[in-house]
C-alpha cells in the first residue's frame, strides 16, 4: 500500500548551496561534507520514526514507525513509500545480518527477530534466564555474525511505543553468538541502553547511556574477549544538559554520526565526533533526529529518522559495511 506524504510545517528545502542546515565546527568536518548537497526530506506523516536500514541489493530503505505500529519502505529509483509491515509489533531498531536478512528489534514482542528470505520470521531472543526481556531498542550486527543489541525499558513504559507491563530483568546490552544462537549479557551497568554501533575495526563498543545522571552519555568499551566481550567502561562523550544523543552509525574513518535533539530547537538534528570525541560538524533538522544510517549505491548517503519523517543527505565518506 502507498503511503501520502503530507504536507508539514517546519520544513522548506534550500535552494541555494551550501545548504545553511550543515554546519562545520571543527575544520576536520569539510572533508566529510559534500558542499553542492542539501539535506532532502524524503517522508513525513509518521508519528516516531526510528530504525534505518538499507537494502542495497533492492535500492530501498526500511525504517520504523514505531506508535502506528508498522515498518515503512522508501525506493530510492522511485521515491514510493509503502507499508513493509503491520503489525510490525511495534518494531525499532533494525539491521542487516551478514547474510542480508532483516534484524529487528521488536518492544510488542520483547524480542529480537530474524526475517527469513521466505518472509516468515524467526525469534533469535525473547528472555534472558526464563524471564521475559525488556524491549529491544537497537541493533548492530559484528563481521563474526553475532548480533549485539540494547535492551532498555522504554517500550513498555506505557501503551504508545508498546504494551505497558513491569520489567523483569535489568537493562542491559546482550549478544546473540550467531553461529550458535547462544546469548549472553556483555554489560548490565548502562542506564537506559540505547544505540549503539561499533569502530571501524571492530575493536570498540560505543553505546549510548540515556538514562545517564547529571547528564546523557555516549560510553565507549573496549571489545575483548575474542570479541565476545567488552570492558575498560568510559565516557566517551557528555552531552551536557539538554543534550539526547539516541542511535549513531560509524563511517569507515570513525568518525560518530548521532542522532540528537530534544532539548532546544537547536539541538536537533545529527551531531558528528572525530574518533577523538571532538564534536566536528552538524546536521540541523525541524525535528530531534532518533537513528540514521547510511546507504545508498556507495554507501555514502546518511539517512536520518526523525520523530515524524525521514531525510536524507550525501555526505563524502562511507557508512561502515554492516553497520
Amino acid at each position: 500500500m502507498t503511503v501520502d506524504n503530507p504536507p508539514s510545517a517546519g520544513w522548506r528545502a534550500y535552494p541555494r548551496y551550501p545548504d545553511p542546515a550543515i554546519e562545520t565546527l571543527d575544520p576536520r568536518f569539510d572533508s566529510l561534507r559534500i558542499f553542492s548537497a542539501a539535506v532532502e526530506r524524503l517522508h513525513t506523516g509518521c508519528r516516531w520514526s526510528e530504525g534505518p536500514v538499507w537494502f542495497g541489493d533492492g535500492r530501498y530503505l526500511i525504517w520504523s514507525d514505531i506508535p502506528n505500529d508498522r515498518m515503512l519502505k522508501w525506493e530510492e529509483e522511485t521515491g514510493a513509500v509503502s507499508v513493509y509491515r503491520r503489525p510490525s509489533n511495534y518494531g525499532n531498531g533494525n539491521t542487516r545480518d551478514r547474510q542480508g536478512r532483516l534484524i529487528t528489534c521488536e518492544h510488542g514482542g520483547r524480542r529480537v527477530t530474524r526475517t527469513e528470505y521466505d518472509g516468515s520470521t524467526t525469534v533469535l531472543m525473547d528472555s534472558w534466564q526464563g524471564k521475559p526481556l525488556n524491549s529491544p531498542n537497537d541493533v548492530v550486527v559484528k563481521s563474526d555474525g553475532s548480533i549485539w543489541f540494547t535492551d532498555p525499558p522504554f517500550g513498555i513504559l506505557g501503551h504508545y511505543e508498546g504494551h505497558k507491563a513491569d520489567p523483569e530483568v535489568a537493562q542491559a546490552v546482550y549478544r546473540i553468538d550467531g553461529d550458535t544462537g547462544e546469548a549472553t549479557m556483555v554489560a548490565d551497568d548502562v542506564l537506559g541502553p540505547n544505540g549503539l554501533c561499533f569502530s571501524p575495526d571492530e575493536s570498540i563498543l560505543y553505546v549510548v547511556e540515556s538514562r545517564g545522571q547529571p547528564n546523557r552519555k555516549i560510553l565507549a568499551y573496549d571489545v575483548a574477549g575474542n570479541g565476545r566481550e567488552i570492558a575498560n567502561k568510559r565516557i566517551f562523550i557528555d552531552a551536557g544538559p539538554g543534550g539526547t544523543p539516541d542511535g549513531m552509525r560509524c563511517d569507515i574513518e570513525g568518525n560518530l554520526w548521532c542522532g540528537w535533539g530534544m532539548g532546544t530547537a537547536e539541538l536537533d538534528g545529527v551531531l558528528v565526533f572525530a574518533p577523538d570525541g571532538t564534536k566536528i560538524g552538524r546536521i540541523a533538522l525541524p525535528e530531534r533526529c532518533a537513528n540514521v544510517c547510511f546507504g545508498g549505491r556507495k554507501r555514502n548517503r546518511l539517512f536520518m529518522a526523525a520523530s515524524q519523517s525521514l531525510y536524507a543527505l550525501y555526505v563524502n565518506t562511507q557508512g561502515v559495511a554492516g553497520g
